[in-house]
């Protein structure tokens, strides 16, 4: 099992893009496949994979904490708490959106209970020149979705079918025109910033790219070309009352960090040669800077920065049926438990 700071890999679960918002002409899941296919890396992994719980939630959409936010889109959600073993379904949505974006928000709290909020965002499939969203939050404080709009200071469009990456209550979505979207519900100022991602050099062709963050605190970002990978942090401008990224092109700027030129990899780790097919970056490890998942056709691999070696990450599920190419495959991690009684009191 692949621990890391106080949490555990077990598996990675696999969202096949091409069932989600589909129209009704659109591609249809065989019988076979499962909704919810995970990749399970242990034990327990196992144990949930045929606990027949996945059967129930309908598609992955996210993980934070261990909580899985599950469903199908665009009006059923679960939230499954891992430890009492049951779900949680959300009351439907008050608002239709045909093509979305969501984010999952874990809340500080000063007791044990933890909450949540879970934010779906509008997505405008056709160019069109505006500068607001319209979202709809559900906050397991109130049960409710609470619908509002997110004004920005130049016209945008968040990427479809993607869920945020958020750090400390801050929701980082992917945006169009290589933008990153970044909204701080906790600020009560339903603003919107946006920030051109890096270009890159080894990785400028990129066609894959992911959204972490890194062992001290910052939001990181990677992307891959068929030559390699490279790898920003975002260092961002605090001001005494605000903890989000000040508006666009105000002084926030993304420092490079790691490069990984995949020849050199495979030459140098020539034990996994005969694995050596085209490469891309696959997911940042939680809080970790030097450590990152990588695919190479069916196989997955941990590499490690500093001494250069790649780990063959074993999973049990039949690789060879995943559309590799139209999925997301995102690691599933839980805390190792008990870190405080928030598992038994879970507030919805």
């Amino acid at each position: 099992m692949i621990s890391y700071e106080n949490v555990h890999l077990l598996g990675f679960f696999v969202c096949n893009f091409l069932y989600l918002g589909r129209p009704r002409d659109g591609f249809r899941r065989p019988p076979w496949e499962p909704a919810l296919p995970l990749l399970s890396t242990c034990k327990e992994g196992d144990d949930l994979k045929f606990s027949g719980i996945l059967k129930q939630l309908g598609y992955f959409i996210d993980s934070s904490n261990g909580l899985l936010l599950c469903g199908r889109h665009p009006m059923t959600y679960y939230v499954w708490n891992p430890i009492t073993k049951q779900p949680y379904q959300l009351p439907q949505p008050q608002q239709f959106y045909r093509s979305l974006c969501m984010a999952f928000v874990i809340e500080d709290s000063h007791d044990d209970a933890i909450c949540y909020k879970v934010i779906r965002a509008k997505c405008v499939c056709k160019p069109v020149d505006v500068n607001t969203v319209s979202i709809e939050t559900f906050s397991s404080k109130t049960s409710t979705w609470k619908q509002s709009t997110l004004t920005c200071s130049s016209s945008f469009a968040l990427c479809p079918r993607t869920v945020a990456t958020v750090i400390k209550g801050v929701v980082h979505w992917f945006a169009v025109q290589r933008n990153l979207a970044i909204y701080d519900p906790y600020l009560g100022l339903r603003r919107i910033s946006l920030i051109k991602l890096p270009a890159g050099e080894l990785s400028y062709d990129y066609e894959e790219s992911v959204l972490g963050e890194s062992s001290d605190g910052l939001l990181q970002y990677g992307q891959s070309s068929t030559l390699g990978i490279e790898i920003w942090v975002l260092e961002k401008e605090q001001s005494s009352n605000s903890s989000i990224y000040k508006s666009t092109h105000s002084g926030e700027r993304w420092i490079f960090r790691h490069k990984l030129n995949f020849r050199a990899m495979w030459k140098q780790n020539p034990t996994f040669t005969e694995h050596s097919k085209e490469s891309q970056i696959l997911s940042f490890l939680p809080r970790n800077s030097e450590s990152v998942f990588i695919r190479s056709g069916s196989n997955i691999f941990l590499y490690d920065f500093e001494s250069k070696r790649l780990e063959v990450v074993h999973y049990q599920g039949r690789g060879s049926s995943i559309s590799w190419e139209s999925s997301k495959i995102v690691p599933y991690f839980r805390p190792t438990w008990p870190c405080s009684s928030y598992v038994n009191d879970l507030t919805v």
